[in-house]
């Protein structure tokens, strides 16, 4: 799996010349990274006497970037083993009508799963994005800017999740059903924006203090 190579490793794969992973398993992973500082924030926040004021915020940002970052953990694998399928699907043979069609179908096949999987990404990045606003306005100053940088993080996440979905539509002939995801990843992409924004407003102000 993936996600129990060392950083090092896995970096190294990323650099190698192989198709998987690729840039939907390191969207995933920026997201989940975002997740964990995010969730740092709100530990470095907690138990202290002087945010106690916020400490029911920091517990439910705390515990939903716990359960966004196993979920982006999750997919940094799921989308690389959704690419491998498409590209066995491109491997069938082709010599005949018959070859031709099953190839086809089975290429569409797998092309809508791989579809799914960073859809899925992009909105749990923008899940993750909602926390780290509450994270970055309430959470202790000192760790305002690790704040920041999750928004960014995440923020790519979403932006590289949706490249990717749009990379797989070319594959899927059904016109209503690109229709239909490129409108959801520009909506997505439009939220992250201004989440992103908004955090950064937020930062800018409590670095200020």
């Amino acid at each position: 799996m993936l996600v129990d190579m060392k950083l090092k490793e896995f970096v190294e794969s990323l650099g190698a010349g192989t198709p998987t992973p690729g840039g939907g398993s390191a969207a995933a992973l920026s997201g989940g990274i975002a997740a964990a500082l995010g969730g740092m924030v709100c530990e470095l926040t907690l138990g202290k006497a002087k945010y106690e004021s916020v400490t029911e915020e920091m517990q439910k940002s705390r515990d939903a970037l716990s359960g966004l970052k196993k979920d982006l953990l999750a997919l940094v694998d799921r989308d690389s083993e959704s690419y491998d399928e498409v590209s066995k699907a491109m491997r069938l043979p082709k010599e005949t009508p018959e070859q031709k069609a099953a190839r086809r179908e089975a290429i569409e096949k797998a092309s809508r799963f791989a579809t799914e999987i960073p859809v899925k990404t992009a909105e749990t990045c923008l899940a993750v994005m909602e926390q780290i606003k509450q994270v970055a306005k309430h959470g202790n100053p000192n760790a305002a800017s690790d704040a920041g940088v999750a928004a960014h993080l995440a923020h790519a996440g979403v932006s590289g999740a949706a490249m990717n979905v749009r990379i797989n539509l070319k594959s899927i002939p059904d016109a209503d059903l690109n229709r239909r995801l490129d409108e959801r990843m520009d909506k997505l992409e439009a939220q992250a924006t201004k989440l992103l924004e908004e955090t950064r407003g937020i930062v800018a102000q409590r670095l200020e203090r």
